[in-house]
């Protein structure tokens, strides 16, 4: 057992002196998920306080048998904390045309792919709705939750592909994290071809060649997919 899980198992055996070590040495971890949330009108120091009582709640949660890094598994938790304060505090409120919204697009979203025997494009539940994507976007993304960690980003063969799995495990790139998070709940609004082109692509570094070969498309079709996504993905996350 390395020394943060042995700190971590000391600390839920009631050692408030192993708690205290741990937020001292993840500091550093919470401020890089403060950061996402600068210029919402409260004080960084605050918002670090906040994230702490995430980092707590996450030393009592962890389970050692998760054989992860700790540092990684704590993100949502703080981010999610952090998420929470700002709601509950009224500073992120979700109004109530987003929430009509957000329900109209749940049963338009069933609806088309109930019809069409695939998930719709964000395009064509807007279409719908007869509202713009961004629009849309915001609508969904206002009641969205903390993504989990241990969610399965894919599963083709019978091996499923976890989140954590895909994570940059360095310690000083954990703002790495978060966009990654992000990045998952992106892929999974994706229709079936393009997730799988994306993840053969960039998951498991594939050429467009063999994707090709694989899927039976010509190497062309595979191009124009990565292109849209990759579009799509740079205007959604600016």
């Amino acid at each position: 057992m390395d020394a943060t899980y042995a700190l971590i198992q000391q600390a839920q055996d009631g050692s408030q002196e192993a708690k205290e070590r741990l937020v001292q040495e993840n500091m550093g971890l919470i401020w890089s998920v403060v950061r996402k949330f600068t210029n919402r009108g409260y004080d960084a120091d605050d918002l670090f306080q906040i994230g702490s009582i995430g980092l707590l709640k996450c030393i009592n949660k962890f389970d050692l048998n998760y054989q992860v890094k700790f540092s990684t598994y704590a993100v949502p938790m703080i981010m999610g904390e952090i998420k929470r304060f700002l709601r509950d505090d009224g500073m992120i409120k979700v109004s109530r045309p987003l929430k009509e919204i957000a329900i109209k697009a749940k049963y338009a979203g069933d609806a088309l792919a109930k019809k069409s025997g695939r998930q719709p494009t964000l395009s064509e539940i807007a279409e719908e709705l007869g509202i713009e994507v961004p629009e849309l976007v915001v609508a969904m993304e206002s009641g969205m939750d903390v993504e989990s960690l241990h969610s399965t980003v894919h599963q083709g063969d019978g091996t499923p592909v976890y989140l954590i799995d895909k994570l940059d495990q360095n310690e000083g790139e954990s703002d790495n994290i978060v966009d990654i998070i992000a990045l998952k709940q992106m892929i999974g609004k994706l229709e079936s071809r393009e997730r799988q082109v994306i993840l053969m692509r960039y998951f498991q570094d594939k050429t467009q060649s063999e994707i090709a070969g694989e899927i039976g498309v010509s190497q062309v079709q595979v191009s124009r997919i990565e292109k849209k996504v990759l579009k799509m993905m740079r205007e959604m996350f600016v």
